[in-house]
């Protein structure tokens, strides 16, 4: 298989986050499967930003459990398995279904460290359709106060385009 060739990104991160959404948008059109939607997204975030995202990927909401996380697709290091709702960054985000921006984990209580080398972490809600939750995207960076507003916005506008077809 061929590799496809990417068009350079634009330096400034807001625009980047824009050219990301479209690329996202335009690679899963018309795909069915939520997999290979938040396999594509994680792959291209990944790649947009490296050496700034250190773990990026989605953790799904257990349709059986209804009330924890399950690991999906991400780039990375070793991912925890399963976060229960209200536990840690991603858990809080999934209890509170927002958005949150941890400028220093050991500082977030009851942090869970899935890899003692992340420093700061953003986490963002997946909705579909109907308003429930279907996932949260998480990105960790070694570094501390990695994420600010406009990671938040630029993440938020890419999650929303992920469940379109359901």
């Amino acid at each position: 298989m061929a590799e496809a060739v990417r068009a350079p990104l634009p330096e400034d991160k807001a625009e980047r986050y824009a050219a990301l959404r479209a690329e996202i948008a335009a690679v899963i059109a018309g795909e069915p499967s939520r997999t290979a939607r938040y396999a594509t997204a994680a792959s291209l975030l990944a790649g947009a930003f490296p050496g700034r995202f250190f773990w990026t990927g989605f953790y799904l909401v257990d349709e059986t459990k209804g009330n924890e996380l399950v690991v999906g697709p991400y780039q990375g290091s070793l991912g925890c398995l399963r976060i229960p709702f209200g536990k840690g960054v991603c858990g809080v985000a999934a209890a509170r279904r927002e958005t949150i921006v941890v400028p220093d984990v050991h500082a977030f209580p009851g942090h869970i460290a899935c890899d003692s080398r992340s420093n700061s972490e953003i986490v963002t809600p997946v909705f579909d359709r109907t308003g429930a939750l279907a996932a949260v995207l998480d990105v960790d960076s070694t570094g501390f106060n990695a994420f600010d507003g406009i990671d938040r916005a630029g993440l938020e506008a890419i999650c929303g385009e992920l469940l379109t077809l359901d």
